[in-house]
Formats: C-alpha cells, sequence, structure tokens
C-alpha cells in the first residue's frame, strides 16, 4: 500500500499539527523527520544563549556615539527578554513529572484534572500549546455496551430523581426539602449485628464484603484484595502500590512510622456484675492467678491490658482459639470507707475483646454459650462496626499522634489527667519505654480542625533535665493514680461522636479565621472518644507499637492528618498493608497469627486455602517450567518429594488423610444457632498448638515429659550459614545417634557418619584469639589465608590453594553438592517452614516453622550431654530442592 501523500490544504497550516515544530539547525537536518535527543539539545541551547552585540561600532575616531551605543544596549535587553521567555517554553520538565513518584499515573499529561490541583493550571497551558488533545467526560459517548447501557440508566434515573424532587416540593409546601438526620444504629445483644450501610452508589461494590473506614484512600495508593475473593468479609490493603520493602524497614526501626488501618479487627463487648465476667473469662483460658489477686486490680480498674492466648473447652480437652487483647473499662474504685458516702448498687462492669477476624466466630460461639450459663446473667455485643483501630510504630509513632490528636479540652486546668501525661510524652521514641500494656483513655477534638497538621516542639536531646524528667514520670506514670475516660464504653458518646460537621462548614470557618490560626471549638462540635493502648515485643530493643481506638466513622479524618504529618526527621508517616504487618513481625521476631500458628482452627484453614493457591499456580505452569515433585532425588535411592510439595503436609507426619474440609468459617451471614451447629460437625485438627511458656515448661523438665503426637508449637530458625528457607519447607532434626556395634539396630540407609558431618558444619566458637600472623605455624596448617598477609604472597597461597593434593573430585560427587552431607530420612522430618525470607534486621536468612513436640524433645534429648550443644540444632530443606541447609532454633 502507498504511502499517504499530505494534502495541499493541510500543509504549512501551524493550526492543523499537534506539536510545535523544534528549530532547525545543521545537525537536526541530518536525521530526517525522526530528529530525536539531538533536536532537543539544540532547543535547549538555543532557549539558554542570548545574543550580543560589540559596542565597537559606537566608537568613531575615539568618541562614543551615544545614539549607536543606545541601540545596542537595546539590542540585548530584547536578546534578554526573548531568552527568558524561551527557557520558560523549552523547559524540560512538564507539569505532571512535578508530580511525587507514587502519584504519577500513565494518563495524567492528557487529563489535566489527574494532577494535582496546584499544576492543573500550569498542565492546562502546556497542553493548549502543544496542541494536546483532552477529552472532556462529559462529551465522551460510551465505545461499549455496557457503557451505553449505564449512560442510559444513568439518564433515566437523573430524570425520576428531578420528579420525584419535583412532586415532593409540591405536595411538601413550606417543608420542602428538610432532611432528618439517620437514626441511631441498633446495637443487638447477644446477636451478631450487620455492617453499616454504605451509600447507594457503593452499595453493590459491598455485597460480599465490607469497605474499612479508609478505603477509598488506599484504593489509590495500594493493592487491596479482589473484589470476589475478600479477607475475612473485609477488603483489606495488601500492599503498597511503590517499592516499600527496605523503606518499611527503614521507617518501622530507623526513623519514621508506619501505620495501618486495622479496623477488620473484631471487638466483642461484656456487660454484666464482676463475678460472672470473672467466671467467663476463667472458662476462656484466662487463668492466670495474679490477674485475680491484688497484682492485677490494675488491670480490673481499667488501668492496664491483657494479652494472651483464648481457649474452649471441647471434651475435657482445651483447644486454642487465638491471640487476643482484654481491657475492662475505666471506673473509680471506691472502698466505702470515706465519710458521707453511701454504697449504690454496683453498676455492671463492662470488657472489650479484641480478637483477630479469622477467629471472632469461634470466639463469639464460645462466649455466648458461656454468657447464657452464667448467673446473674452476662450481656455480649458485637462491636466489629462500632469501633475502629489504627496502630503505628516507628521512632516517630508518637511524634505523629501528638501532631493530630488534640485534647478537646484545652484549659491547662480543665484538660483531663490521661490527656495532661499524654501531651508530655513530646521526647518518647519508642512506645515500648512506657510501662507493660499501659492505656490512656481521654477525648480529643475534631483533628480537621487541626488539618494540615504542624510539626510538635520536641525537646532537646542534650537537654538532661528534660531528659530526665522525661524518665522520672514514665517511671513513676502518674496517670494510675486517675481513672480514665469511660465513653468508648458508651454507646451514646460513640454515636453522638460520628455527628461530625461537615467539611464545607469548617472551611468556612477556616476562611474566617487570620491567617496562621486555627478556628476554636463551638458547641456543636462533639468530643471523640479514643482509646490509646500499647505494646511490645520480647526483645528489648524492638519497637513498639500504639493501638489506637476510635468510633468507626472517626478513624478517617484521624487517618488523614495522620498520614499528612510532617515528621522532625523528614517525610510523613508511611502505610502499610498485610505484607508490610507480616514483615514487620518477622524482623520483631514475633510470628504473626493465623499464618505461623496452623494448629488452631483459623491458621489450619489459611494453610487449606493457600494450599489450592500453590496447587493452582503450579498447574497453570506447563511441564518443561514447573516442579516434577516425583523426580527429585534426594540421594542414596530416594526419589520423590515427602508429601506434597506445595503444601505443609503435617498429615504426612502423622500418617492421616488430608481432611476435605479446606472452606473458610467466616461467614457472618449465619446466625449463633446455625454457628454453634457447624462447629459441633467441623472434623478435629489433625494437630494442636501448645504455646511458648507450655513449651519452655517441657524443655526445661529433667524427665522426659508425655506428649501426644499431634501436638505442636511455633519455633524460629536461624540458619548458620548462606541460603534462604521459603514457605512450605521441611524441617529435619539431626539424625539419631546409631550404635557401630550394632549396625542392624537401625532401619535407615544413611552412613553411620551422617550426624557428624552435620555438626562439622557449625562455625567455631571464637575466643577471642587474635588471627595469625602470616609467618606463623598455625597459618601454614589452616587453609585460610591471613588478613595481614601481603598482596605477593596471597597470591602464591591462593595459587597453592587450588593446586591442592589430592586434587578435587571430578564430576563432583552428586552425594554431596556443594560440600552439603545428604537430608536425613522421613523419620526424621519434624515439621514445615510456614513464613521464611531473608531478614534485613539480621542480614541473613530466617524462618518460622511449626514442629511436632515430640519428635523436636526426642531429637534434643537423643544427644546426651551434647543436648545442650548441638539439641537445638535442625536441617532447613526447601520443597523441590534437595541441598539442605544447618540452622539453629529457639521456641518463640
Amino acid at each position: 500500500m502507498p504511502p499517504k501523500m499530505k494534502s495541499a490544504d493541510s500543509a504549512g497550516v501551524p493550526g492543523n499539527k499537534k506539536r510545535k515544530e523544534a528549530p532547525q539547525s545543521s545537525s537536526s537536518s541530518q536525521k530526517g523527520p525522526d530528529r530525536g535527543r539531538g533536536s532537543k539539545r539544540v532547543k535547549i541551547n538555543d532557549a539558554r544563549s542570548i545574543m550580543t552585540q560589540a559596542s565597537d561600532t559606537a566608537l568613531k575616531n575615539g568618541d562614543l556615539d551615544v545614539q549607536s551605543f543606545l541601540k545596542a544596549r537595546e539590542f540585548e535587553i530584547k536578546a534578554l527578554q526573548d531568552g527568558i521567555k524561551k527557557s520558560k517554553g523549552g523547559r524540560t520538565t512538564r507539569a505532571f513529572q512535578q508530580v511525587p513518584r507514587d502519584m504519577r499515573r500513565r494518563t495524567a499529561s492528557h487529563n489535566v484534572k489527574r494532577v494535582p490541583k496546584r499544576l492543573q493550571r500550569r498542565a492546562a497551558r502546556e497542553m493548549k500549546d502543544d496542541n494536546t488533545p483532552t477529552v472532556d467526560p462529559s462529551k465522551r459517548k460510551p465505545r461499549s455496551t455496557r457503557g451505553r447501557v449505564r449512560a442510559e440508566t444513568a439518564k433515566r434515573l437523573g430524570l425520576l430523581a428531578a420528579k420525584k424532587r419535583a412532586v415532593k416540593a409540591k405536595s411538601g409546601g413550606e417543608v420542602a426539602g428538610i432532611e432528618t438526620r439517620a437514626a441511631r444504629p441498633k446495637i443487638r445483644k447477644d446477636k451478631l449485628n450487620e455492617a453499616p450501610k454504605p451509600k447507594s452508589k457503593f452499595r453493590k461494590r459491598q455485597i460480599h464484603k465490607t469497605w474499612l473506614p479508609t478505603h477509598m484512600w488506599h484504593a489509590k495508593r495500594a493493592r487491596m484484595t479482589e473484589p470476589k475473593n475478600p479477607l475475612w468479609r473485609f477488603s483489606i490493603p495488601l500492599t503498597s502500590t511503590e517499592k516499600s520493602y527496605r523503606p518499611t524497614h527503614r521507617a518501622a526501626g530507623a526513623r519514621g512510622a508506619v501505620a495501618w488501618d486495622m479496623s477488620y479487627m473484631s471487638t466483642i463487648g461484656l456487660e454484666g456484675p464482676a463475678t460472672s465476667l470473672e467466671k467467663l473469662l476463667k472458662a476462656m483460658g484466662i487463668t492466670e492467678s495474679w490477674l485475680w489477686e491484688e497484682k492485677g486490680l490494675k488491670w480490673r480498674h481499667g488501668k492496664r491490658t491483657w494479652s494472651g492466648w483464648l481457649s474452649r473447652n471441647v471434651n475435657d480437652k482445651s483447644i486454642l482459639i487465638g491471640p487476643s487483647t482484654v481491657f475492662w473499662c475505666p471506673t473509680a474504685h471506691q472502698t466505702g470507707d470515706e465519710p458521707g458516702v453511701e454504697i449504690k448498687k454496683p453498676s455492671p462492669s463492662r470488657i472489650f475483646v479484641r480478637i483477630h477476624p479469622s477467629a471472632f466466630l469461634e470466639t463469639w460461639t464460645e462466649i455466648l454459650r458461656l454468657s447464657k450459663l452464667q448467673r446473674p446473667a452476662v450481656h455480649i455485643e458485637d462491636l466489629r462496626f462500632e469501633i475502629g483501630s489504627i496502630d503505628i510504630t516507628g521512632p516517630g509513632s508518637t511524634e505523629a499522634l501528638l501532631g493530630i490528636l488534640h485534647p478537646y479540652n484545652q484549659l491547662e486546668d480543665s484538660m483531663e489527667e490521661h490527656a495532661k501525661t499524654f501531651r508530655s510524652l513530646a521526647g518518647v521514641t519508642n512506645p515500648g519505654s512506657l510501662p507493660l500494656n499501659s492505656m490512656l483513655a481521654f477525648s480529643i477534638m475534631d483533628p480537621r480542625l487541626r488539618y494540615p497538621p504542624r510539626p510538635v516542639k520536641k525537646p532537646d536531646r542534650n537537654n538532661e533535665e528534660a531528659n530526665f524528667a522525661l524518665l522520672e514520670m514514665l517511671s513513676a506514670w502518674p496517670v494510675d493514680a486517675s481513672t480514665g475516660s469511660p465513653a468508648i464504653f458508651d454507646r451514646d458518646a460513640r454515636f453522638k461522636a460520628t455527628r461530625l460537621p461537615a467539611q464545607k462548614s469548617l472551611n468556612r470557618r477556616k476562611a474566617l479565621e487570620p491567617p496562621g490560626d486555627y478556628p476554636a471549638i463551638q458547641a456543636t462540635d462533639p468530643p471523640i472518644p479514643i482509646m490509646l493502648l500499647t505494646s511490645r515485643t520480647a526483645v528489648s530493643s524492638a519497637q513498639g507499637t500504639w493501638t489506637l481506638l476510635a468510633p468507626w466513622k472517626c478513624i478517617l479524618p484521624i487517618w488523614y492528618g495522620l498520614v499528612h504529618y510532617p515528621l522532625s526527621t523528614g517525610g510523613n508517616p508511611r502505610f502499610g498493608g498485610l505484607q508490610e504487618l507480616r514483615q514487620v513481625h518477622f524482623e520483631q521476631d514475633v510470628p504473626w497469627f493465623p499464618v505461623d500458628f496452623p494448629g488452631t482452627l483459623s491458621g489450619f484453614t489459611w494453610e487449606t486455602e493457600e494450599r489450592a493457591k500453590r496447587k493452582k499456580e503450579w498447574d497453570k505452569r506447563p511441564k518443561g517450567k514447573r516442579v516434577e515433585w516425583d523426580s527429585l532425588d534426594l540421594g542414596r535411592g530416594r526419589k520423590g518429594e515427602i508429601g506434597l510439595g506445595w503444601a505443609c503436609d503435617f498429615e504426612r507426619v502423622l500418617g492421616v488423610t488430608p481432611s476435605p474440609n479446606s472452606g473458610n468459617s467466616d461467614d457472618r451471614s449465619l446466625d449463633a444457632q446455625k454457628l454453634s451447629e457447624r462447629l459441633r460437625k467441623e472434623p478435629e485438627l489433625p494437630i494442636d498448638h501448645v504455646p511458648k511458656y507450655a513449651f519452655s515448661q517441657l524443655l526445661s523438665s529433667k524427665q522426659a515429659p508425655q506428649t501426644q503426637a499431634s501436638q505442636v508449637t511455633t519455633i524460629r530458625i536461624t540458619l548458620v550459614s548462606r541460603g534462604i528457607a521459603s514457605p512450605c519447607a521441611r524441617i529435619y532434626r539431626l539424625p539419631q545417634i546409631t550404635s557401630s556395634q550394632n549396625p542392624s539396630a537401625t532401619s535407615s540407609s544413611l552412613p553411620v557418619t551422617t550426624r557428624e558431618q552435620w555438626l562439622s558444619l557449625l562455625p567455631a566458637i571464637s575466643n577471642g584469639k587474635p588471627l595469625p600472623g602470616p609467618k606463623s605455624k598455625t597459618a601454614k596448617s589452616t587453609g585460610r589465608i591471613p588478613l595481614k598477609t601481603p598482596l605477593p604472597q596471597r597470591v602464591r597461597l591462593l595459587a597453592q590453594s587450588l593446586l591442592q593434593q589430592p586434587p578435587l573430585p571430578f564430576p563432583a560427587n552428586k552425594e554431596e553438592e556443594d560440600g552439603y552431607p545428604l537430608v536425613p530420612d522421613e523419620e526424621d522430618l519434624i515439621g514445615f517452614v510456614t513464613t521464611g525470607e531473608f531478614n534485613l534486621a539480621e542480614g541473613k536468612g530466617v524462618a518460622v516453622g511449626t514442629v511436632f513436640v515430640g519428635k523436636l524433645l526426642e531429637g534434643f534429648r537423643s544427644g546426651g550431654k551434647k543436648g545442650e550443644k548441638d539439641g537445638k540444632v535442625c536441617i532447613v530443606r526447601n520443597a523441590g530442592e534437595k541441598i539442605g541447609r544447618l540452622a539453629r532454633w529457639e521456641p518463640v
């Protein structure tokens, strides 16, 4: 097909061209129509060059011609002005390139509305100068059938709405246009509650799931769960759209802060007499004696929180549910000894139980069953959609909270004691330095009244008096002598806090204030009850975490101020998704529920779902690009992977058939009766989890304890040498010690020296002695070249090591690849890795695994006197690989 010829009408008309032509030059004309970077460089040079005129013409016979001199200067001034105009028009960056990298979009240069407001005028001017075709959404015609149907439906709905408004105005008369406020949502006792009714335009998107309060903010900046495959019936952000692994590591531990919207965490409210609540909590596994004695008064008075495992009893057997946080409503303790004070009938006590959403229905069913057995009665409430939460960690977490949480009462005399203490934490860089499980409860003003947030004044680090006063306050903790605000436990106070003024009214109030001043609080501004909880890990150097509890609808204005707070170290707090939450837990040596606890119902459900996903991905791959599990060669005639390669196959180790029921058990559409029947019909889990404190007692006991074969526990694995353990990796204990006098006493096909070969890979313990010199006898006997060896001698020693006698075997021994011994047999398989990757905090491969308690204790004690030395040593082999890596383990 011949090329199209340009028409005579359109040729030479500058208005029909899409882009302006670059200035012509000799260098650009050589490249033809596609001039490339040469024309761009010429354009820049032309814009930056200023023409000048020599002043020799103004001198005639030694006399100055004033007229000629002024004309020359006039020419130079005009050239300077033209250069300024050309440099503006020939700039190398456009408006959309001034946007931060995380806010850039592919179509930003063609749609002015996708650029921030401060750059929209400039982008529109550039597009007009370049004749860039813009799109008007109101005039764009739909291109697909679905788009045409939606446009016609929107048109019909608009006509119907206009007709309804006209009928309402005609019939209502003077009351037309008056809208009533929505009624207070009902909270049913002893029954599950439904999610808040979303807006009509978003209702179809939340049929099978619920959006978090910050969903619209996260949907533009993070990868969300699939619309038809929500997680725990919530649409949860998984990870940021930008690279965030290393930035999250730095912000959570070194500089900055990381925040998460944790409103998907479930909250259950309990109300009843203190004696009945005590019996119920003891039946749920909160049996520590100190909690119900004088030592636990702070917890029972609402000044501390308790974090631990909840359990349920089935056939006289305790089954763990999951980790939870329990705290009482702050109340003033009255002894009755005060004169003139009459002891009234005690008001019912209230408790909040916070649990992971994957274990909510299991916890709800058990608490509901136990509440009906209590006399006097205990009532429970489903507060999942009443109370939201935000978690924030990092050195700048306290500073960020101080910048956005302003007490409702600003006067020093009327300010609450908890609010005063919170305002004095300006110098705290680690929430873990606060008293263990401390909590603060007070009311704050609407964060939008102080938006945008301003930096908080922090005390000078070199001020010893301020630092000593802060340490003294943290050790004394004055809020223990006062009572916090119980407003967040009050249903009416939570509902009033959600009736916040409109943003337009706040903008009008801000416009009336002088520049730099914030609007004052009015009577129509409701106080927002909040509660701040602190938590920390067993690692003393790790960062603690703040947990902010607030009404569900108040989370969004708090979140906007939090992510826009300017930190003193630079930047803003980062936001995290589910992957960042797992990363922070992994780097702080804390197992993450439910992934690292497959011995619970929630954890085993997660594992079965992950199995199906991995199997689906494996089936998608062509046969030439996927691992063939049956053809894996483990040496000594052992063929095939042990169990399912894409799963943590605990059933294979136990010798039971896998459970066919792998569905999710978090369907909130069922009522309590159907849920209880469903839990009774569910098959028993093949494995049972043993918590850390119970496993530590088994390790320290001198006698061999009796354990069940199905009991598992969670351990932390640190690889001794290189390598990374991935999920589903196999964990082996060291091969058992065999007697050389009776070689037939063992059924293993491995050589007798396999255990010694693995132990030889352990690094030698350093005794602090300096390295040997280059001329010492020790350096000549060892194969390692000393550090201070001169370069010629180093080269000679290196060549000698390469030409060593006897030479290395060729081809390499297939049984021992890379110098690693053969992996043990299946009888030494003790567990599987649930989480494993490179740990940036330690600079090596670290993993979290689940192992069988009986086999682990047997391998721990099989070393005899060496049990304390090599008992906590294991072998890790990734699924589909034949090389094992030596590692050390410890309970977590």
